[in-house]
């Protein structure tokens, strides 16, 4: 074999070592599994032509050099989301057998806060990412989005601040879980009373379905409005559905399936007063991957 195969060969195991961990990094910053897989791909190509001989360290690199283009990335995403029909939502991972997705820690990962996220211009999110997902010193993340280590400070702290002023305080898992559930009977039967009583007074639901059927295609806003736009389509929406469970970007969801299919993903995002937010997954293209338990 020659040197150069070995070398490949040896480029290809670092990079394997670092791959759930770099996929981390690119699906916090884009709420895309096809996204982040791409930008892998195009770091892996980097990868092989660099000259690994000069490389002191490995991850340091290749951490750059995925969070650069997901920063380039992020332009172009927010183009294209201009043309989706109705809201775009992050797309749902199961996390139950890869709970952190290759990253450290598990911030920045649930759908409500990948949803905010989005609100940060592309160095904000990238510092907030490699910071709070990753741990990274301010020192590295300055060199990686090219700023000030005092600049590099800012960018985390605005994004914290913008999270701090938009997030509620979660419930435990079980009680959410417990709100879902109890969300789901109600819904199905069409009860516009008790779903009242499941809702924050400014609940929101959105619905992400890029023009599928039956999906809504703007917010619907206020506790009695989300009630009655429920309860509107339980004869007909639930009617062949199989539900099942499973752990969405570390919370708890629910799947409808048809025919082995999974059609639509449900999460919601719930505080002391309540549910904040219905998050209704309902594009194909964003299903493809999710499986559950009783699907």
């Amino acid at each position: 074999m020659s040197v150069e195969w070995v070398d490949l060969d040896c480029a290809a195991d670092v990079f394997a070592q670092e791959c759930r961990r770099l996929f981390g990094i690119a699906y916090r910053m884009l709420g895309s599994v096809a996204d982040a897989e791409d930008i892998l791909q195009d770091a892996w190509i980097r990868w092989q032509h660099t000259d690994r001989s000069i490389v002191k360290e490995p991850r340091a690199l290749l951490t750059t050099v995925v969070t650069r283009l997901c920063i380039n990335e992020m332009q172009s995403a927010h183009a294209r989301r201009e043309t989706y029909i109705g809201p775009w939502l992050p797309e749902p991972v199961n996390t139950e057998d890869d709970p952190l997705l290759g990253a450290e820690r598990g911030e920045a990962l649930d759908l409500a806060v990948l949803l905010l996220l989005e609100k940060l211009t592309p160095t904000e999110r990238a510092a907030y990412v490699l910071r709070e997902a990753l741990d990274y010193p301010y020192e590295r993340i300055a060199v990686i989005v090219r700023s000030s280590v005092p600049a590099a400070r800012q960018l985390v702290s605005r994004a914290r601040k913008h999270l701090a002023d938009n997030r509620r305080n979660a419930v435990p898992a079980g009680e959410h879980r417990r709100l879902l559930e109890t969300f789901l009977v109600a819904a199905q039967t069409g009860d516009v009373a008790a779903l009242e009583d499941l809702f924050a007074s400014d609940v929101v639901s959105y619905t992400d379905g890029n023009g599928a059927k039956l999906a809504a295609r703007i917010p619907v806003i206020g506790r009695t409005r989300v009630a009655k736009f429920v309860a509107a389509f339980s004869s007909h929406f639930w009617t062949g559905k199989r539900i099942g469970w499973v752990e969405v970007n570390g919370q708890p969801a629910a799947t409808l399936s048809e025919n082995g299919v999974v059609t639509t993903a449900v999460t919601v995002t719930a505080a002391a007063d309540g549910i904040v937010q219905l998050l209704w997954v309902m594009s194909p293209d964003k299903l493809q991957h999710l499986t559950s338990a009783g699907a």
